[in-house]
């Protein structure tokens, strides 16, 4: 049988990444301080494009300025404990003036969800003006006033040594386990006990008492807070209810060059998509803040329901635009600073609370527990319940571990 050739026409249709969306892409899912950068990186492409960087501003968290030089925190603060606003309390304690109280400020603005710092101390010295002797002399201060212990580590070591260190219970086999977490991580018990000079009985039970440590203390703070920086949205109460605007002061100013020239559809095309960048931000965010007003009045813990989908169904937007618009971006409110990916939580049932509020309510439980007898994940499913949100142990279980909390037995501390 003879095969002959056919020749057959098709029509398909599929997108291309071009260059022109890839920008508008990067664009939308820029925060104030990624947009800035890469403006100037286009400005200095291209003479056509003007970016005028916003004056400098003295904007700090709106619950820092009620620190006053107490070291309190706020009332409205303390309904939703954040990470960074009890760091601030702690600095505000120290008393700290000039290039101390900035490298301090540094120091917060580095803070990981972890209660880690996540930059290197001698890039954080060299911004604030001291030498690194000198910057070791305040981080040390921190972290001997910081609770809980572990804040401001600069890794896993540090923070299980601070911890040592405040129990009393920092010996030599204990600081050799800690200069070999990788081979406690691998259980090469053998090894480590003859570098440490001891018995494999003394190394497991150093290793069993560090397992009582908490390798992330920052995690029991609210976990919706954001970074100390400029945020991209303000949220305000006023008489007629709150509003939600556009952080102007964090945005630079962008315009296109007068007269002829190259670059300039370029640079029109540019500023076409800061505009609806901006424009798109800020109906994300008034609709967002709308549905979430019992958060903004009560805290983090009264966050009901609310998925992508629906905050893009009531925008006529896709939903893949509304994940790029709230990716990496913050919202200021007089409770905190917080993300507004966040704000997103599913409810645990049909008809049931919001699962963030829940694990809001799970952190606060924890936060609140006598160290020498932590609650069962059973127990915290029996407390939750009580506030009429019946839940499953191990949904708790599931819910503590997204917190970054460990199980009861290796919160116990002993007294």
């Amino acid at each position: 049988m003879k095969q002959r050739s056919r020749i057959s026409v098709q029509q398909t249709q599929r997108m291309a990444l071009t260059t022109t969306l890839a920008a508008s892409i990067r664009v939308l899912r820029a925060d104030a301080a990624g947009l800035a950068r890469y403006l100037e990186e286009q400005a200095s492409e291209n003479p056509a494009l003007v970016v005028t960087r916003p004056p400098p501003s003295d904007w700090t968290p709106r619950w820092k300025s009620a620190l006053g030089t107490r070291g309190e925190m706020p009332e409205t603060a303390a309904a939703a404990p954040s990470l960074v606003g009890h760091a601030l309390g702690l600095i505000a304690a120290l008393r700290l003036s000039g290039a101390e109280a900035r490298l301090a400020e540094a120091l917060i603005e580095t803070l990981e969800p972890s209660g880690w710092l996540g930059r290197p101390l001698a890039a954080l010295a060299t911004q604030a003006g001291l030498r690194l002797a000198e910057a070791e002399a305040v981080l040390r201060r921190l972290q001997q006033q910081a609770e809980p212990t572990g804040l401001f580590a600069r890794n896993l070591a540090e923070c299980l040594r601070l911890q040592a260190e405040d129990a009393g219970e920092l010996d030599a086999p204990m600081a050799a386990v800690l200069d070999r977490l990788d081979l406690v991580a691998r259980g090469d018990i053998d090894r480590l006990a003859r570098e440490a000079g001891v018995d494999a009985a003394t190394i497991r039970a150093r290793i069993g008492t560090l397992r009582g440590y908490d390798p992330k203390p920052g995690a029991r703070f609210e976990p919706c807070a954001a970074p100390v920086r400029e945020p991209d949205l303000i949220a305000e109460k006023g008489p007629d209810g709150w509003t939600v605007s556009l952080n102007r002061s964090a945005l630079p100013t962008v315009s296109v060059a007068e007269g002829r020239g190259k670059g300039r559809a370029e640079a029109r095309a540019i500023l076409r998509m800061v505009e609806g960048r901006n424009r798109t931000l800020l109906a994300v965010g008034q609709e967002i803040l709308a549905r979430q007003v019992a958060a903004l009045e009560q805290g983090i813990g009264a966050l009901v329901p609310m998925t992508m989908a629906e905050v893009a169904e009531t925008l006529r937007l896709h939903e893949s635009t509304v994940s790029r618009v709230v990716a990496g971006t913050a919202v200021d409110t007089p409770r905190g600073t917080w993300w507004l990916r966040a704000l997103f939580t599913r409810s645990v049932r049909e008809g049931g609370p919001a699962s963030g509020a829940l694990r809001d309510r799970l952190a606060r439980l924890v936060a609140a527990e006598d160290p020498a007898a932590p609650l069962s994940d059973e127990a915290l499913a029996h407390a939750l319940a009580e506030g009429g949100a019946p839940i499953a142990r191990r949904t708790v279980a599931k819910y503590r571990t997204m917190l970054g909390l460990p199980p009861a037995h290796r919160r116990r501390q002993r007294q």
